[in-house]
């Protein structure tokens, strides 16, 4: 059976540094342009200069040599591109005589780019700006992945199958939202709600990695592993947030199937037929050990829920010996916090696999009126996969058919129509 997924949306390639450096940057990027939004505002600017230094390290640290800090120097050099930027545009305005309307602080008129770099760490503050609810959540991972992430424009656009110039004026048009907003660069007074933006935009960046809408491939590991990046970092700047420890839990017991996920030919295999012994028990332990943790401090949230339930998976010994009246019992407390149809469609599987497949599909039928989903492959390759168990292969051999046409994932219509054919020649 083909494993339901909730939201999603792109896939990209790292910076291009020497190895060591480009982890090093990634990590760096949302920093220093903390640093230099704090400093000077301006955040579209900031975040060009902040591109530019990146840049400049790639080229000048392999022949240079690494400074002794970093930081420090990318902020420098990131804050002198920036004035640059800024007396250009001044000069502009200048020109148009709208200088009246916008004055320098008379500090950047000296070397302010010299001046001592501060060790706060301004990277949630980065990631709340991202998430700002003027933005559509296209692109609030847009600017996630800019900012935060330290992908280049280019990279972006190849992950969201579009144009670099319209990944250009997106990211754009989302500086300018934010701009607009009248957002300040300060922990937002609602931020116990915003982290809630926050933390889907990180679970849409690695759900694309992990399962790609579209394409040739069946998984985009750079983006899934970025996603757990983002998440890690949000875990270390918030480590006694329970939700927030929960979807770093979730994470890494979902990409920890990665390996099984597919074949020789990069075909999918279902969970229900997969190796577990190539599922990763470095990520299974850490995942299980992180919502162990977290399941006592409470509240409960969804993301804990299905980290939960990923646990169970990771820790069955095969599909037959999963513990399904667990899974059931976690999905019913999960309904009762989220409307998400994709939840409803997981909880009819665990349904079909705890009491029979009859019981599936009559809960199935409750769910398909539902016109998130009705479109949706995911719930007409439910309902094949349950018609199949229960004996009616016409039946299933159409779902599947169905199924096939409605998703853009080439590895899965490979599946699907493969699984068309097995029910036919039965």
């Amino acid at each position: 059976m083909t494993e339901p997924v909730s939201e999603k949306p792109v896939s990209a390639e790292p910076l291009s540094a020497e190895p060591v450096a480009e982890e090093l940057l990634r990590e760096l990027a949302p920093q220093v342009l903390g640093a230099l939004v704090r400093r000077y505002g301006h955040f579209d600017t900031a975040e060009d200069a902040v591109q530019e230094a990146l840049l400049t390290a790639t080229r000048q640290w392999p022949e240079q040599g690494r400074p002794d800090d970093p930081r420090a120097w990318l902020i420098t050099v990131a804050s002198r591109r920036l004035i640059d930027l800024l007396r250009r545009e001044q000069a502009q305005h200048r020109r148009e005589d709208t200088v009246s309307q916008w004055v320098l602080p008379d500090e950047w008129l000296a070397p302010a780019a010299d001046k001592p770099v501060e060790e706060s760490d301004d990277t949630l503050i980065l990631l709340f700006l991202c998430c700002h609810p003027a933005l559509s959540a296209a692109s609030q991972i847009a600017l996630t992945l800019r900012a935060v992430g330290g992908l280049t424009t280019t990279e972006i656009a190849r992950a969201f199958l579009v144009p670099e110039a319209t990944m250009t004026r997106r990211i754009t048009r989302a500086k300018q939202s934010v701009r607009d907003a009248g957002a300040r660069f300060s922990l937002p007074s609602d931020h116990g709600e915003r982290l809630e933006a926050v933390l889907k935009v990180i679970y849409l960046i690695f759900n694309e990695g992990y399962a790609s809408t579209a394409g040739p491939e069946l998984q985009r590991v750079e983006l899934a592993a970025e996603g757990i990046r983002l998440a890690r970092m949000l875990h270390t700047l918030l480590p006694d947030d329970s939700e927030v420890a929960g979807l770093l839990a979730l994470m890494l017991l979902t990409d920890a199937r990665r390996p099984g996920r597919t074949g020789v030919n990069g075909e999918l295999i279902p969970m229900a037929e997969q190796d577990r012994s190539l599922w990763l028990r470095a990520s299974l332990d850490e995942g299980v050990e992180l919502i162990t943790e977290a399941l006592p401090r409470g509240p409960v949230g969804a993301y804990q829920l299905q980290a939960a339930i990923a646990a169970v998976h990771g820790e069955a010994p095969s599909w037959s010996d999963t513990d399904w009246p667990q899974i059931v019992a976690l999905y019913e407390v999960l309904l009762q916090l989220s409307d998400n149809p994709m939840v409803a469609l997981n909880h009819v599987v665990a349904v079909a696999m705890a009491q029979g497949p009859e019981r599936g599909l009559e809960l199935l039928g409750e769910i398909e009126v539902d016109q998130r989903i009705a479109q949706d492959h995911r719930l007409h390759a439910v309902r094949a996969h349950l018609l199949e168990m229960s004996g009616d292969l016409g039946g299933a051999r159409a779902a599947y058919e169905l199924a096939a046409t409605l998703t853009t994932s080439l590895p899965q219509q490979r599946y699907l129509n493969g699984k068309a054919a097995q029910a036919s020649s039965s």
